[in-house]
Order: structure tokens, then sequence, then C-alpha cells
């Protein structure tokens, strides 16, 4: 016959085991070690031949901003890595549709033309500014100031010159025209 205290240890060491094994099982399910949302984004280099996921033309090859979207559910699903974009307009217009089938944005990152030694290239009346796609010369996106309507072309057309320095932006719009916009202003009037 068993004794009372011994069910009661019995008790104990099942509900201990039990316990544990709820307790790691959440820890797996809220992002263990291999849950990349978890983890901070970090900008990859644009180097070797990536193409554009909205237009799909080489990135490196073109001129002006380039930039990157990190999302939470691991989007793009058919590769590692972020969704890549050879002008600024191409991925602020990508990240206001993934926005709304729900995707929660990790990261998104831009060409910081505050930390670039970058070119204008007038040809025919039009300027177009340099491409820099070194890990590098990102800049988060969600934090930079963007210089829009100055009429300086990228891969797509006139395209927003990205900076990471308010300051910087402010100059490059009095001496090429245009205003300076937050990526709150950008994202909202894609998504309107």
């Amino acid at each position: 016959m068993t004794h009372p205290r011994d069910r009661l240890s019995r008790r104990r060491i099942l509900a201990g085991v039990g316990l544990a094994a709820v307790g790691g099982l959440a820890g797996c399910l809220a992002g263990g070690s291999g849950d990349e949302s978890a983890e901070p984004a970090e900008p990859i280099a644009l180097t070797d031949g990536q193409a554009c996921d909205a237009c799909g033309m080489t990135v490196a090859d073109h001129y002006g901003p380039a930039g990157q979207l990190f999302y939470a559910d691991g989007y793009p699903e058919d590769r590692d890595g972020p969704a890549r974009f050879d002008s600024v307009h191409e991925l602020v217009a990508a990240h206001a549709a993934q926005a709304r089938r729900g995707r929660e944005l990790r990261a998104a990152f831009v060409t910081d033309y505050s930390s670039v030694d970058y070119d204008l290239d007038e040809r025919e009346g039009t300027t177009y500014i340099s491409s820099h796609v070194r890990a590098e010369d990102f800049t988060d996106a969600t934090a930079a100031s963007f210089v829009v309507d100055g009429g300086i072309e990228g891969a797509m057309g006139e395209d927003v010159v990205p900076f990471s320095s308010t300051d910087d932006a402010e100059a490059f719009a009095a001496e090429h025209g245009g205003s300076v916009a937050t990526w709150e202003e950008l994202s909202s009037d894609e998504s309107a």
C-alpha cells in the first residue's frame, strides 16, 4: 500500500515535469534563439547582382538610392534576407502593400547620402545621383530625412534622396530644390 506522503511527492514530481515541459514549449513559441524576428536586422550588401523585388532590375547597376525591408514573419519566403529595392519609391509602395496584408516591419534601410561620397551626374538636363549599395552605405529608413520633389533621378525616374542627418537633407534641398520629409510622411502618403 502506498503511503499518502509518497503520493504527494509523486504529484509534485509530475507537476514539476509538466511545468518544465510547458515552460520549454512556451520558450520555443515565444521566439527562442532560432526566431529571426527577435534578432535585430542589419542591412546587407546589394553588390552581388541582387534583383529589385519590385521591378526585377539589378539593384547595383542603376543610379539612385536603394533599400531593404525586413519583416517579422520572414517575408519574402523564397530566400533568406530582406526584400530589396533599387528605388525608395518602390520600397515605400511595397511596404504600404505589405502593411495592408498585416505584415509587421522589423527594419527598413535606405542608402544614406550623409555617409557616402556621392556624385551628381548631369545628362541632357537631367540630374542623376550615384548608387551606393555596400552594407555600410545604409541607414535606418524610419529615422532618415528624405528630400522629395528635388528632380533628382534614380533607377525608376525621379526619386527621393535619403539622409541620416536632417541638416544634410535640408542643405541638399536648399541647393537642388525639393523639401524634406520623414519616413512617417512618406509612408502615410503611399498608404492613402
